[in-house]
């Protein structure tokens, strides 16, 4: 792979992804790079290797003995090896029990070892809980500023400035502590000049805000952009990239996810406290050998950390969890479900302790309804679930053909004026409409909101008759000329969301997709609510309300409309099922709406999966070319494992090494004249019976190391992975052994075996590639590339789109 504009030269022991790739100011290329073991491609940093060490003075030892720094790591864009890591991670395992029988040290040692998982996941919920608290807080200060600032503190947020203020509950917007940008220039806030001031400066703070944001992202992280839970999975399913999760990646995405946020962009903060959490478990890892030195245990901390940024980003500790195991993990084990259990509580608690919303709740809209629904209203609810279904399918089709334009045209090198412009398109249509200048989190909460006597919002402005109030609960009332103003505000802000958005998520920028997808479908809940109400109240003696909505009851829930239309949009763009309806359920506290979320999320997947089988993240990973193998695509089709194999049938032979008859200088050969990853040792070439398989970037360092280290070695010296060294003449030069970086268990099939069973074995262990033999000779190889591009082949796709582009 040629990784342009990366390190080159001698291989540097690097086991972790959160190094940070040189990228500062550098577009990223990644026209070359594709999967791992990717057995056509040019190694970065490898491909002009010469192997011409130093002859070294030390005596004569069994060379490998002892574990060789780099040997049995991996390079950038690469694939792990799921069974080997695994492997290691057993044998480990064995060793420490093993030796906490011979003394006291051992034994506290082995207690420590097995306590670290769950040291790691308290460590991790209480850095992924504190940032989110951090984030809340500031960007709800920020986004406020764009309107005015605090008297008695400019720190304060237009919410809590007023909190001490003695004005009337209704006027509680309206302090004198905080003054709008024109009482603070002009002295006054009414009037023609007043309001293009607030305007000028609300879209002035907006472009500020957003440009610094991509800047950021442009100089410091470019990897700090977008939402990242298509890069999540694919690194959850075993590829590497490095950088991804590191600490200047962690520290771009916090800053820069307030000022996309503040900003009034479309997008959430959601999705990208994911990253951040996974960022958070990554650098954690680095504290712990166990989880520093295994990259598939790494993965497991990492399925935990997803769980714990879902956490705290909608305050939903299950719904985290679930999310984690059907959402973003690829390979979930029991063990990794009770840890992200954890971590998620962890994080919730450490969220709820900071309170950055002054309500005691982890959500700006946290809401509570009081009155049941009816098994009628089920109508209405599915077709919120259609509607979501649809918007969600015209919102990936839309936004990915966007994105493939942004890639393949000009467009992709001016990320910085795309947000320059996109942010001043949408700050200048956000601000006369009320409903879309206040922030997306504030609109969903009110719209959420079950109208009160006390409510002051244009919603909730009805006709009141109060003899008819029983307690508590208000009667269905005609709706006054505020809510018809609110109706036709809303509709305005709905297509504006709709449309903006699907420009918005994917720019050079933080961008979360969950806020978005749920205002479009609490709006046109919300409307649908207040149509339904409506209805109710002018024909409450027609056959379907006189059963149960007589005149003066409290029957229709707007706010429970907009509840399930948020549900049902967001589940038509992501297709979750079970984490959505359990992420709603604990937004709301209320078991008794579990059967409406659930007939709508159900409804919008199957109306989104009837237009387009892919959610908004694997059709970003397609898009990208990630070396992602679906788990959950059914794989129908009847080739065989020769036709997938490589060499074709007018290919160069493959090639191979012998297990104890080339020289140091054969095998430098090979390595310089080839781009494989890795080449099969087989007994000789006459026979091609099988002996192992060994990685190219393991013959590497190894070679360099001989050259240094052990005495006598030069390019006659023989190589042999065999136990016992070959007979030679006495005069021949010392002998490299090898047998250590050897697997001798490397996974193979028959040419015969079926393509279905083929991709079933890559999925469920996670390899990287597969040997293929007839009757016990090699034949070929499979490589997880091979299996995408078949796929891709049979889907009627260009096969060379599975490339790291």
């Amino acid at each position: 792979m040629d990784q342009k504009g990366y390190r080159r030269g001698s291989f540097q022991s690097s086991t972790s992804d959160e190094d940070m790739l040189e990228i500062a100011g550098a577009s990223l290329d990644f026209s070359m790079a594709d999967d791992d073991p990717p057995l056509d491609r040019e190694m970065g940093g490898f491909s002009s290797y010469n192997g011409g060490g130093m002859n070294g003075t030390s005596t004569m030892m069994d060379f490998l003995e002892e574990p060789l720094p780099g040997v049995g790591t991996y390079e950038d864009f690469n694939t792990i090896d799921w069974v080997r890591e695994k492997s290691r991670d057993r044998d480990r395992h064995r060793e420490i029990t093993s030796r906490s029988k011979e003394s006291t040290w051992a034994l506290i040692h082995s207690v420590s070892d097995a306590f670290s998982g769950w040291l790691l996941m308290l460590l991790i919920g209480l850095l992924a809980g504190s940032l989110a608290g951090l984030i809340d807080i500031s960007a709800h200060w920020m986004t406020d500023l764009k309107e005015g600032v605090c008297l008695a503190g400019f720190w304060f947020n237009h919410e809590h400035c007023c909190w001490k203020s003695n004005t009337a509950f209704t006027d509680r917007d309206k302090c004198t502590e905080w003054k709008s940008w024109s009482q603070l220039i002009l002295g006054h806030g009414e009037g023609a000049f007043a309001y293009i001031l607030n305007y000028f400066m609300y879209v002035i703070w907006a472009l500020l805000f957003s440009l610094l944001a991509v800047l950021l992202v442009k100089g410091f992280a470019p990897y700090a952009c977008g939402s990242g839970i298509p890069e999540i999975k694919t690194i959850l399913s075993g590829f590497i990239i490095r950088g991804y999760l590191g600490k200047w990646t962690l520290i771009i995405k916090t800053i820069t996810l307030v000022l996309a946020v503040s900003s009034g962009l479309s997008l959430g903060k959601e999705g990208p406290l994911v990253h951040v959490a996974c960022c958070c478990g990554n650098i954690l890892c680095h504290l712990f050998t166990k989880y520093r030195k295994n990259e598939a245990k790494r993965r497991e901390v990492l399925s935990a950390a997803a769980a714990a940024g879902v956490s705290v980003a909608f305050g939903a500790p299950i719904g985290g969890v679930l999310f984690s195991l059907e959402e973003v993990s690829y390979y979930f084990p029991l063990k990794t479900l009770w840890r992200s259990f954890f971590a998620a509580l962890v994080a919730a608690f450490t969220l709820r302790s900071i309170n950055p919303f002054g309500n005691s709740r982890l959500v700006l809209f946290y809401v509570e309804f009081h009155m049941p629904w009816h098994l009628l209203e089920l109508v209405p609810f599915i077709l919120l679930g259609i509607f979501g279904g649809l918007w969600g399918a015209f919102f990936i089709r839309s936004n990915i053909a966007w994105c493939r334009r942004r890639k393949t045209t000009k467009l992709g090198k001016y990320p910085v004026l795309e947000v320059f412009v996109v942010t001043a398109i949408t700050a200048v249509l956000a601000f006369p409409n009320e409903y879309t200048r206040m922030s997306t989190s504030e609109l969903i909460s009110e719209l959420f909101n079950d109208c009160g006597i006390l409510d002051s919002s244009k919603l909730c402005e009805y006709v009141n008759d109060f003899n008819s109030t029983k307690g508590d609960d208000l009667p269905d009332r005609a709706a006054g000329p505020g809510v018809y103003t609110a109706m036709w505000q809303l509709a305005l802000a709905l297509i504006m969301k709709v449309f903006i958005t699907i420009f918005t998520f994917g720019m050079k920028v933080p961008s979360g997709l969950f806020i978005p997808s749920m205002a479009v479908g609490a709006i046109a809940g919300r409307l649908l609510g207040v149509a339904v109400e409506q209805l109710a109240y002018y024909h409450h003696d027609w056959a379907i309300f006189s059963g149960w909505c007589s005149q003066g009851a409290d029957c229709i829930t707007p706010g429970l409309y907009a509840m399930v239309g948020a549900a049902a949009c967001l589940g038509g763009v992501t297709r979750m099922t079970v984490s959505l309806v359990v992420i709603m359920f604990e937004l709301t506290g209320g078991l008794e709406y579990i059967v409406p979320l659930m007939a709508a999320a159900m409804t919008s997947k199957w109306v989104a999966d009837a237009i387009g089988r892919e959610g908004i993240y694997d059709a970003h990973i397609r898009l990208n070319g990630y070396p992602f193998l679906e788990a959950k695509e059914e794989f129908s089709h009847k080739t065989l494992a020769m036709d997938v194999m490589r060499p074709r049938r007018n290919d160069p032979p493959l090639t191979v090494i012998t297990q104890d008859s080339m020289t140091v200088e054969d095998v430098e050969t090979i390595i310089n004249e080839t781009t494989y990853s890795g080449y099969p040792v087989v007994v000789s070439r006459e026979s091609q019976r099988l002996v192992g398989f060994v990685l190219r970037r393991d013959l590497i360092i190894s070679i360099e190391n001989a050259r240094k280290k052990q005495d006598g070695i030069v390019s006659t010296s023989v190589i042999y992975f065999t136990d016992h060294s070959p007979p030679l003449p006495p005069s021949s030069p010392s002998m490299l052994k090898l047998r250590s970086i050897l697997d001798l268990s490397p996974f193979t099939v028959t040419d015969q075996t079926p393509m279905e069973i083929v991709v079933d074995i890559f999925r469920k262990l996670g390899l990287r590639q597969c040997l293929v033999t007839h009757n016990g000779k090699l034949l070929g190889i499979i490589t997880k590339k091979d299996v995408l591009k078949h796929i891709a082949q049979l889907a009627n796709q260009d096969p060379d789109s599975i490339l790291f582009n």
